[in-house]
């Protein structure tokens, strides 16, 4: 009896070491990263590479907003799925729906024209050094931080990168990042 205890908190403590520290499973919930991702899909979320490097301009994450929480379980924060755009350090604006790092205009080629109908301005700023400004690559409806502001690096939780349902079949299976800018 007590060794059977003992194995169920072992393997409990296990799958949440895991959970926290190596990978997760989300689903994509919403319109906001069309056409990448669509809703209802779910993806095996690496938490590990961030425990060492930090995110990279591109890859598709899974992050917190500072103030959004699960409905019901207000102690929980709302996960989202959105696309590292701006480092730490970096200067972005946004002018006539054109997203400027630095005063250079990023190349964006996984949006989408019937997608991208944003055209509203943003002032330039400056991100601290632990923060990282995340968008939908659907911006007409993306919440994001255009509109919360930049996030820390401790919201982001971990880099999407398999899709497990659907199935994954041919070139849409991995969450592939952006060419190297520059």
């Amino acid at each position: 009896m007590m060794g059977d205890i003992l194995y169920y908190l072992i393997v409990i403590a296990a799958v949440l070491l895991i959970r926290r520290y190596v990978f997760n499973i989300t689903r994509v919930q919403g319109k906001s990263m069309l056409p990448t991702l669509k809703s209802g899909q779910w993806f095996l979320v690496w938490r590990w590479p961030y425990l060492f490097h930090p995110p990279k301009r591109g890859d598709v994450v899974i992050c917190c907003f500072p103030g959004r929480k699960v409905k019901h379980l207000p102690f929980l924060h709302q996960p989202m799925v959105k696309r590292i755009i701006a480092l730490p350090g970096e200067t972005i604006a946004i002018h006539e729906g054109q997203v400027f790092i630095g005063g250079e205009a990023l190349e964006e080629t996984y949006l989408s024209p019937a997608h991208c109908r944003f055209v509203r301005d943003m002032a330039e700023i400056t991100l601290q050094n632990d923060e990282y400004f995340v968008m939908g690559d659907h911006r007409s409806v993306s919440l994001d931080s255009r509109r919360v502001g930049p996030i820390h690096r401790k919201m982001v939780l971990g880099r999407l990168s398999v899709r497990l349902i659907p199935p994954g079949k041919g070139p849409n299976c991995y969450i592939r990042r952006l060419p190297p800018q520059g």
